[in-house]
């Protein structure tokens, strides 16, 4: 069972958060995340640490905590998989 601790260090506009993954491996990483981004992705329906904990279990579906970046901003993501940005979009479609 993987686990996913999101904790907020810094808001918006310019929010950073800390996430630890707890697998086989224990893994921290640094994430930033901007206003316009989280309002592109999400239309403000919910909150920053909710999209980067589902941000998270994306990229958990398709590669292991030890191979994400250990400091990076989220919008990089959809640069290395296309599709994150319309499968997280539709995740939270019916909370907008």
């Amino acid at each position: 069972m993987i686990q996913i601790e999101v904790k907020k260090l810094k808001d918006l506009p310019e929010a950073r958060f800390e996430v630890t993954i707890r697998s086989n491996t224990v893994t921290k990483h640094k994430v930033t995340l901007t206003r316009e981004y989280y309002e592109k992705l999400t239309a403000g329906a919910v909150s920053a640490e909710e999209l980067v904990e589902k941000s998270f279990e994306f990229l958990l579906a398709r590669e292991p905590n030890t191979s994400i970046l250990s400091e990076f901003n989220l919008m990089v993501i959809s640069k290395y998989l296309p599709g994150y940005e319309r499968e997280i979009k539709s995740k939270f479609q019916s909370e907008i």
